[in-house]
């Protein structure tokens, strides 16, 4: 009934399972986001051909290779999108929707990227609980939703217009001057599709501490309730007594990643001090703060991402739409300044957290 054997690749949209490379794996699959599967991949390419693995690494995938992946969808409008098929039996061919290693089956390729890459399914993933053999899953190492959120560090929220315009950068620049400065900062990804190497990235430039939403159970934030899962992710994060907490949303404000849902949450608004949102043009600028005005009424605090790339965007967000535009790149120090400007008069200690030592004078 099981088999065991040896995989080359574990891809880090099961990181929460903990796997090894020697596993073992049976025939009865169930298909629902989030269970561990053991495929072999049917064929190499050229291009996004690379897999995340649990160890932080990149790694060419080969044909032959046993690769273990989490079931997920992926709605992406700069990538694959693809669906969890109602039944999957071994045999079947599924595709790798994205470089965490997320299966699927690809319902929508992208002309950049070719066709997704085919996957031969062998089985999966078993684990020992308590004795008993379990189906390796990602929710059964989640943290707890949170349905009200009371009490937190004060929030720093970085979103976009889409995937790809400089939100992840942004927000380490930010955490990298703000820790610098002697803040305490926790940093965490509340949507998108599984991939770890933008919290490692934060913990890089001096997060006390990350989370994504793999975290909350989530292999994908497509087409889900996000508020109780995102704010569970803060409470976690609020353990660690953060003067403050940065967040990138992934991918844009419209989408299916539940990134609106988020902006529009009054707990989530209650708790944020700056917004930081990443464009790639003009038309994307100025629709985000028509967004932000009238359908999440609040007031972006800056503007970055490649519409800041040179002084005519800059102007124009500046003298036009009366926002701060600052590059993440060139601006960094002012970028840092302002964020920290924002936060100054909020980083206090708040119930059950504790704020660090001369804040205010870090901060000025």
């Amino acid at each position: 009934m099981y088999q065991q054997l040896t995989v080359d690749k574990i891809g880090s949209s099961t990181a929460p399972c903990r796997l090894s490379h020697e596993l073992e794996i049976t025939s009865y699959i169930v298909a629902e986001e989030g269970y561990c599967l053991v495929v072999r991949a049917l064929e190499e390419k050229t291009t996004y051909n690379q897999l995340e693995c649990t160890d932080g690494t990149f790694q060419t995938i080969r044909r032959g290779d046993l690769i273990v992946g989490a079931l997920g969808e992926r709605q992406a409008l700069k990538g694959y999108s693809g669906r969890i098929p109602r039944r999957i039996q071994v045999g079947d061919v599924l595709h790798i929707l994205n470089m965490g290693g997320i299966l699927g089956q690809c319902t929508s390729d992208h002309p950049d990227l070719g066709p997704a890459l085919r996957v031969e399914v062998l089985g999966a993933v078993v684990v020992d609980v308590d004795g008993q053999k379990r189906h390796a899953r990602v929710q059964d190492h989640a943290l707890e939703p949170v349905f009200s959120l009371t009490h937190s560090a004060p929030l720093v929220m970085v979103s976009g217009t889409s995937m790809n315009t400089g939100k992840t950068f942004a927000a380490a620049q930010i955490i990298r001057y703000l820790s610098e400065h002697g803040l305490r900062v926790a940093a965490g990804k509340l949507t998108g599709a599984a991939l770890l190497r933008d919290a490692r990235l934060m913990e890089e430039n001096g997060a006390i501490a990350s989370v994504t939403f793999i975290d909350a159970g989530v292999v994908s934030s497509t087409n889900k309730e996000m508020a109780p899962l995102a704010k569970g992710l803060i409470a976690h994060l609020n353990t660690f007594a953060p003067d403050v907490i940065v967040v990138e949303l992934g991918d844009g404000f419209i989408g299916y990643y539940g990134v609106d849902e988020l902006l529009l949450d009054k707990e989530l608004q209650r708790f944020t001090r700056a917004h930081v949102v990443a464009a790639t043009d003009l038309a994307g600028a100025w629709a985000a703060d028509q967004l932000f005005r009238t359908r999440y009424h609040a007031q972006i605090t800056v503007i970055t991402g490649p519409v800041t790339d040179n002084a005519v965007g800059k102007r124009y967000i500046q003298h036009a739409m009366g926002i701060p535009a600052l590059n993440a790149r060139q601006d960094a120090e002012a970028l840092g300044q302002l964020i920290a400007r924002s936060v100054r008069t909020a980083v206090r200690p708040l119930p059950h957290y504790h704020s660090g030592n001369g804040v205010a004078v870090a901060v000025s």
